[in-house]
């Protein structure tokens, strides 16, 4: 019998692969088989998360490239003419903490790069020659705020759902080349942003606690739990999965 939601003899980008959910999806991907491309701008990060899978005897390379940068993401993809994109996951983002009075242009714009045009760029990028070969597994990372409004993060709330919008658009255009389009939606994560505010706190404790309250669970989620969402829309398994934004946010969504 086959082992389920293996990715062997399949090669994967994934941005934002640094840190957090981006890491915890490049590292479970290569034990599952993948050769993995680990994209992102922090260069020491990166090649932290190489190193591991190295050191797991997986195989990774290292491209440093911010995902805002049309030009650098396509020099990118141009630049891997031999290899075939089976896997592409546009995961990096950045949030921002403000409701109206507090989010300025440039925060929304500074969002608006990474979130929605880094997304774009990367699908841009890697998506025609999948389509043209006719399979392939596109998973952009959205959040619970495409899904709902989240108080105090406007521009955050704007970007997602445009990821999500832009993931139903793509399904619709290109699904029936055999190319699937899907997006996850993670409620409240234990990444390094999250923590790092609950740590400033005055009150640590009392922050998770806070932030976890949102969720049905009582609890945060972990990246790991998050990349388990990415490796069964990554892998065979999910073939009649597409145009679908999967809500990994603990029950935050049940009652909206």
């Amino acid at each position: 019998m086959t082992t389920p939601f293996r990715l062997d003899g399949k090669t994967a980008v994934v941005t934002g692969a640094g840190s957090g959910i981006g890491k915890a999806i490049a590292e479970l991907f290569a034990a599952q088989g993948a050769s993995l491309f680990i994209v992102d701008r922090d260069e020491p990060a990166a090649r932290a998360t190489v190193d591991v899978i190295r050191d797991a005897s997986g195989r990774a390379e290292l491209a440093v490239v911010d995902v805002s940068d049309e030009g650098a993401v396509l020099a990118l993809a141009r630049g891997l003419p031999a290899v075939h994109i089976d896997i592409l996951v546009a995961n990096a983002g950045i949030g921002h903490v403000g409701d109206l009075l507090k989010t300025t242009a440039a925060d929304l714009d500074r969002l608006y790069a990474v979130n929605v045009r880094g997304v774009f760029n990367c699908c841009k990028a890697f998506a025609p020659a999948m389509i043209e070969r006719g399979r392939g597994s596109v998973i952009n990372m959205a959040s619970i705020g495409g899904v709902v409004a989240v108080r105090e993060r406007l521009a955050y709330t704007t970007t997602k759902f445009a990821v999500v919008g832009l993931t139903k658009a793509l399904t619709l255009d290109h699904s029936h080349t055999g190319v699937r389009f899907n997006c996850i939606c993670p409620g409240r994560v234990e990444t390094p942003f999250a923590m790092k505010r609950i740590a400033e706190s005055p009150d640590p404790q009392q922050a998770y606690r806070d932030m976890a309250a949102t969720q049905l669970t009582g609890r945060m989620a972990r990246p790991e739990e998050i990349a388990a969402a990415a490796l069964y829309l990554a892998a065979d398994e999910s073939a009649m999965v597409t145009g679908s934004s999967l809500l990994v946010d603990g029950g935050w969504s049940a009652g909206k």
